[in-house]
């Protein structure tokens, strides 16, 4: 597929499957990035821009509001369902064809067809979101380049199935350590079993009642769990270090530090002995009161939605852009083998976008 032209004048549906045959498992982008580029290189109604594999295209239309479309390009790995291919009952399958193929599908149709919307509009494509956040090439793009992401609004088109999701949870994973003394199991006495020592810490989890804030008038669903415990060292060995990893989903009212400062008290009497933050990123509020994200919900309609996992709706959110998730996919299919997308859904995306930017 490498030296294979997108076609912008299929239709939604069938320019995703064109996209979900060609392979671009995160790290291996370049093949697809250089197919949208030469795509929209081809529009004169647009200003093309790249770094790395992260493409983005604008209008540059004097319009008094610039509304930013994003959606990453790259996917998990393949599981034996690339190529894609289109069922008796109307689902599209294959590894993408929800997260997020879909979505992107549906942007560079927007880009194709609407050289004069009622806003400027900024497309990006960018690499790198189903793996560690370093890599990240909207994070990348963000640091090198925040003038190409500046607007009043973003639609970021990851899976939602056609219902506008506001915001997002933010998720931190910490390494709660506890210390012992090593000894022989037969003599148990004469050590000080790590492990044990971390049952306060389960027996509090067990009790965790979840918070339900209502943010911006949608309610989002907080979690505290153990996600692992690693400990031991042999099978007559009293274990001397124990750790119980805890991700804390959290609602986009806490700040990182509010939400790294409720995990440490919550277990404070836990006995713990080092606290550790492995990985963190912060949520982001709906914004659904801003003026482009009430034009938004009036354009597409149904009701909105709290994302609970975290998108790169954060990283927006961060630049100063109010910004939600919007596109085809179902969220619940995303990742799976049995991946797919109901292809009379996608130019429903499409259309609804369109009736925005043109109302």
């Amino acid at each position: 597929m490498a030296d294979t032209p997108l076609d912008l004048t299929l239709d939604a549906a069938r320019l995703t499957a064109q996209l979900v045959d060609f392979p671009s498992e995160s790290g291996t982008e370049k093949p697809l990035a250089d197919a949208i580029e030469t795509a929209l290189r081809a529009l004169p109604h647009l200003t093309v821009d790249r770094y790395g594999n992260n493409v983005v295209a604008r209008t540059n239309l004097g319009r008094p509001e610039r509304v930013i479309l994003a959606g990453h390009i790259d996917t998990v790995p393949i599981a034996a369902n690339v190529p894609s291919r289109l069922d008796d009952e109307g689902y599209l399958w294959g590894c993408g064809t929800c997260d997020m193929k879909s979505g992107v599908a549906v942007q560079l149709r927007i880009a194709a067809t609407m050289p004069s919307p009622n806003r400027d509009l900024t497309f990006v494509f960018y690499d790198n979101e189903e793996v560690t956040a370093d890599l990240n090439g909207l994070k990348h793009l963000s640091e090198a380049h925040p003038e190409w992401l500046e607007g009043d609004f973003a639609v970021l088109l990851e899976p939602t199935n056609n219902q506008v999701e506001g915001g997002c949870q933010g998720t931190l994973r910490m390494f709660l350590r506890f210390t012992g003394e090593r000894a022989h199991s037969a003599r148990a006495w004469m050590g000080s079993n790590a492990i044990h020592a971390a049952a306060p810490v389960l027996a509090k989890l067990a009790a965790y009642v979840p918070r339900k804030p209502v943010v911006d008038g949608l309610e989002f669903h907080e979690g505290l769990n153990a996600v692992r415990i690693e400990g031991g060292v042999a099978t007559n060995v009293i274990p001397d270090a124990c750790t119980v990893v805890v991700n804390f989903r959290y609602a986009p009212d806490r700040t990182e530090e509010e939400a790294e400062a409720f995990v440490r008290d919550y277990f404070a009497d836990c006995g713990v002995d080092e606290f550790v933050v492995d990985d963190h990123a912060g949520g982001a509020r709906p914004g659904l009161n801003h003026p482009a994200a009430q034009a938004f919900m009036a354009a597409v309609g149904g009701e909105a939605f709290p994302k609970f996992g975290w998108t790169d709706v954060a990283r927006f959110s961060s630049l100063g852009v109010p910004a939600v998730n919007y596109s085809p996919g179902e969220p619940l299919l995303a990742h799976k083998v049995d991946e797919r997308v109901k292809a009379a859904l996608i130019p429903v995306a499409e259309e609804r976008l369109k009736a925005w930017l043109t109302s």
